[in-house]
């Protein structure tokens, strides 16, 4: 039976978020050798190669499988979208201990971090983030480009929407619709829908309102 020998790692973006998925790739058994980013940096831990600004080394970029290692919601989507246009998809990062029911729906362009659970019928949607031990329970499903924080539980049949942001050790009761552009404070709980665009914190959640800026009158 021949076997398909698979292409190094370059990661997008090299700082405290791409440590934890090189070393999630790595855990996985894959060879991460090159990263691109804005500027070298002094701060080479896994002694990567500097390739570039990924638009500028796209030629180079063919020669691996590529990950982006942005937690920013609309930075990751950008880099995911225009590499996908010349590269293909991207590649998954899955911890060996995660959890994942085989009944569950993965998007491309993932990450799925140690101890993360995600039960029966469940989607992820391309470019999420399930970080260190978040619980996904049945059936819920999470739009694209949406960042969970570690630790935080979704209820069964959760709905969440695209490029939301759930913090740190938040809890969102069952049957929840989240928006799309939400963010949601670390160690908030959820028992209520929450609109697209809206910020929430507490326990129960609540909606912060911006205020409208003070308009300078002059002297």
């Amino acid at each position: 039976m021949k076997t398909t020998l698979k292409k190094p790692v370059a990661i997008v973006g090299y700082s405290g978020h791409a440590y934890v998925i090189i070393d999630i790739l790595l855990s996985a058994g894959r060879l991460v050798t090159a990263y691109c980013d804005q500027e070298e940096k002094p701060f080479n831990p896994y002694h990567l190669e500097y390739l570039g600004k990924e638009s500028d080394v796209i030629h180079r970029l063919k020669q691996f499988d590529f990950f982006a290692c942005v937690g920013h919601n609309g930075i990751r989507e950008k880099i995911h979208n225009n590499l996908s246009q010349y590269l293909g998809s991207p590649i998954n990062a899955i911890h060996p201990s995660a959890v994942i029911s085989a009944s569950a729906k993965l998007g491309d362009g993932i990450m799925i971090a140690a101890n993360a659970t995600l039960n029966p019928l469940v989607e992820i949607g391309k470019g999420v983030i399930c970080n260190t031990s978040t619980s996904i329970d049945h059936e819920c499903i999470i739009g694209d480009f949406t960042h969970i924080a570690p630790g935080a539980v979704l209820c069964g049949n959760v709905k969440v929407g695209r490029n939301t942001f759930i913090g740190a050790n938040s809890v969102v009761r069952q049957g929840i619709i989240i928006g799309d552009n939400v963010t949601i404070g670390a160690g908030t709980v959820v028992v209520k829908d929450i609109p697209d665009g809206a910020t929430v914190v507490g326990n129960p959640a609540r909606q912060l309102v911006k205020k409208p800026a003070r308009k300078l009158v002059a002297a």
